[in-house]
């Protein structure tokens, strides 16, 4: 579950809306992004995440926004360009409408760096993947089961990367290579928000971005996630993924106002 925010506030409010907009007693949704006029005129908005990260789920709900004010036809593709907080580049997303809702395609940001490396953590070594993106990480943790005990680890080890690395995001991702199944836990330390995601589109992606610099081959995955299945498609090129990019069914369920007092500091 996504919100995109549409009416103006400075963004020194964003993180006081998002925190209200993600409680449990309001809309109770995974991540809030605020759509901001473009600075490229190229772009058809600029999306702006609360802790300034980025997110791939976003991206595609608010192309299918915008896609769902263009009145398409059944059937009816468009390209909706964004810019998008967490990455300099503009992003191209193919929208088509369908009986179901709008599935969308997205280019994704290539990752910087992909490395395996060994850790040290609570007196163990832990095998994980780094996945290094300009203004965040992501860690991929192959899994046998999704037990508590992995899933506390996981969560002890965000917090802890969220206080050394100094990223806008820190993704622990983990990965059941023999079901292509994913727990995403997305935590952003400016928000002091950790979420067990249902479904997270940067996490699927560099998932596959991890796929093809494993096997050194082009590969096309459905990563299967709580909230229902992803596609990613990453290319293979001297050394390094390439043409990363995710595909997902996007429903608008609802649109309306949120009433918020901006003021109060007890959120």
């Amino acid at each position: 579950m996504t919100i995109l925010v549409k009416s103006n506030h400075t963004r020194d409010e964003y993180k006081h809306i998002a925190t209200k907009l993600m409680s449990y007693d309001h809309v109770h949704a995974e991540q809030v992004g605020f759509i901001e006029a473009p600075v490229n005129s190229n772009a058809a908005a600029h999306l702006q995440m609360a802790g300034g990260e980025f997110c791939g789920n976003a991206c595609m709900a608010l192309a299918a926004f915008i896609a769902s004010e263009r009145n398409m036809e059944l059937n009816d593709s468009t390209d909706i360009v964004l810019e998008v907080s967490g990455t300099d580049e503009l992003l191209t997303c193919l929208v088509q409408r369908k009986s179901t809702g709008f599935y969308c395609s997205v280019a994704m940001p290539i990752p910087q760096h992909i490395e395996e490396r060994i850790i040290p953590y609570e007196g163990n070594d832990l095998a994980v993947i780094i996945v290094r993106y300009p203004d965040f990480i992501h860690i991929v943790i192959e899994v046998d089961e999704f037990h508590e005990s992995i899933r506390n680890k996981a969560e002890s080890l965000a917090k802890l990367l969220g206080l050394t690395l100094g990223a806008n995001l820190i993704g622990i991702l983990l990965y059941k290579v023999s079901a292509h199944e994913l727990a995403p836990l997305i935590y952003v330390p400016h928000l002091d928000s950790m979420v067990w995601e249902r479904g997270c589109g940067s996490g699927t992606a560099s998932v596959g971005a991890y796929l093809a610099w494993k096997h050194k081959e082009k590969i096309a995955a459905e990563v299967k996630q709580p909230g229902g299945m992803i596609q990613v498609h990453a290319n293979y090129n001297e050394e390094e993924a390439a043409n990363l990019c995710i595909e997902g069914l996007v429903g608008i369920v609802a649109q309306g106002k949120a009433f918020i007092d901006i003021n109060d500091s007890t959120a």
